[in-house]
């Protein structure tokens, strides 16, 4: 996505929250992107941005191959920069400080005080909780800088330079934890780089519509559509820039939800009159993921077999050279080391990572810079019912990792059973206003029950309840008594081979939403 007419550019020095940075930037309607430091020059050329943050990382700025920019071309734009934490020490040692060990690390929420005035943190209480994760120290300032804020192991937790565009904050305001978070960005953004805050999702969609146009030519899409609002949204958004050009295709591969595919076909089909093949490729998604139990190995069995299926579906459409995919900004940071830079990898994607090389395609993935609420914005602007705006996210390779262990279709008629229960009670209860998601996962242990005065040895369903802003970190939810106790009951009654259910509760970080 080429940019809008503002931006800042995220530089990412390595860290697991860099994502949360632009998650921030975004929400105050200004458009960013994270590039590693090995892109920033060919970033900030295309960009032109009005500012620019230095992310966190694991690095220490005085090892040895410890990330680093050129000094100069960060300067050379003379625009405000907002380092934070390993930003904030790489800047402040470029600049002549000094940078060393601590005494004592801080990690988690730690008291700040304010002992100067900043428009970084105008507005801010003197006093307020932020999270730190750091365990080196400013020792010395480079010359013209002073500090605006410390916290109990840090004399330097807030700084500025003298010309007043060059901040450095020690803890993360990128992160929930972080009681003003959120406004020590808007402070950044509006205060100190003079932005507008112009990024709409009609702008996304006007930028969204051209870029299409401009890559796909006269040739045409196939659509990778899975009924979910990913999919959809990316579906409307290249229809609208080529028209019947685009062929959606849904494969239906065996690890749906109950009644997916009636739903996908009744929905695209009658409402929104698209061109739609459906492919029964159940048995032969099944057969490739027969006796595989690790889950990166399920991802990319499913993602290569997902590319083989519309090789076979796109037979019909032979000037079809473009895959359309629903693709999200998490999708990308989570499958790779972030932009090409330091950040760790977590798990791939069946979007991103599993896709072989010999794919014939190329790839038009409208929605890859966006987060799952900005992509739904986009859908109600575009006119998608709340029915599938609001739709909980849905994992690429569907139940295959909601269902741990071997994947059988007698498993998978358990599990799906199961999670159309959950779905039913939580959404009859009105219970789904605030949750990100909600769903059963089939463990693949069974246990001692008793039913009918006899012995079972049954399977175990887990109940996954989160909250979250962003998919990027979320809390798990304890639902109310009676509703958890009716889930309970309908599962070991209704469904055959489950004897017990469980909860989770356990929060992203340090586990993941999805169990695989």
């Amino acid at each position: 996505m080429s940019a809008p007419h503002e931006a800042v550019l995220v530089v990412d020095f390595g860290s697991q929250t860099a994502q949360l940075i632009a998650r921030r930037v975004r929400e105050a309607r200004v458009y960013c992107e994270i590039h590693p430091p090995a892109r920033f020059a060919e970033a900030a050329s295309r960009l032109r941005p009005k500012g620019v943050i230095l992310s966190g990382g694991p690095a220490s700025v005085y090892e040895s191959g410890a990330p680093s920019l050129d000094r100069d071309s960060v300067l050379g734009l003379r625009v405000p920069i907002l380092g934070i934490c390993y930003g904030m020490q790489w800047l402040t040692g470029a600049l002549g400080g000094k940078v060393v060990p601590g005494t004592a690390r801080e990690f988690g929420r730690s008291p700040l005080d304010v002992t100067g005035p900043s428009p970084l943190l105008e507005g801010i209480p003197a006093s307020s909780v932020v999270w730190m994760s750091h365990g080196d120290r400013v020792e010395r300032l480079p010359e013209g800088f002073r500090t605006f804020a410390r916290s109990g192991n840090c004399a330097h937790a807030a700084v500025v330079d003298g010309t007043g565009r060059l901040f450095g904050v020690l803890f993360h305001p990128e992160v929930t934890h972080t009681e003003r978070g959120r406004d020590v960005f808007r402070n950044f953004l509006f205060r100190v780089c003079g932005l507008a805050g112009d990024w709409t999702a009609a702008s996304v969609i006007e930028q969204a519509i051209e870029e299409v146009r401009a890559k796909v030519g006269d040739g045409e899409v196939v659509m990778g559509l899975s009924g979910g609002v990913d999919s959809a949204v990316a579906s409307l958004l290249i229809h609208r820039a080529i028209g019947p050009r685009l062929h959606a295709v849904f494969v239906d591969n065996g690890l749906l939800r109950k009644g997916e595919r009636e739903e996908v076909e009744r929905t695209f089909r009658s409402s929104f009159h698209l061109d739609l093949t459906v492919l029964d490729a159940r048995a032969r998604f099944l057969d490739r993921l027969r006796d595989v139990v690790d889950p990166e190995e399920k991802r990319k069995r499913i993602g290569a077999e997902f590319v083989a299926a519309f090789r076979d579906a796109t037979s019909r459409f032979p000037r079809a050279k473009f895959l359309g995919q629903g693709t999200l900004y998490p999708d990308v940071i989570e499958s790779v080391s972030a932009w090409g830079g330091a950040t760790s990898m977590i798990k791939s994607h069946h979007n991103v990572g599993g896709l072989p090389p010999d794919m014939p395609f190329t790839l038009v993935e409208p929605l890859r810079l966006l987060f799952k609420d900005e992509v739904r914005e986009i859908g109600r602007a575009l006119g998608l019912p709340e029915s599938i705006v609001a739709r909980q996210p849905f994992p690429g390779p569907g139940l295959a990792v909601r269902l741990l262990g071997s994947v059988t279709e007698e498993r998978l008629q358990v599990l799906r059973e199961a999670d159309a229960i959950v779905v039913e009670e939580i959404e009859r209860a009105r219970a789904h206003d605030g949750l990100w998601q909600y769903f059963a996962i089939l463990l693949p242990v069974s246990t001692v029950g008793v039913m009918g005065d006899a012995r079972t040895y049954e399977n175990v369903i887990a109940l996954r309840v989160v909250a979250s802003e962003d998919g990027m970190t979320a809390d798990w939810v304890y639902l109310s008594r009676d509703l958890l106790g009716r889930i309970s009951n309908r599962i070991i009654n209704e469904v055959r081979g489950v004897n017990r259910v469980v909860l989770d509760v356990s929060s992203k970080p340090p586990a993941t939403i999805e169990w695989e």
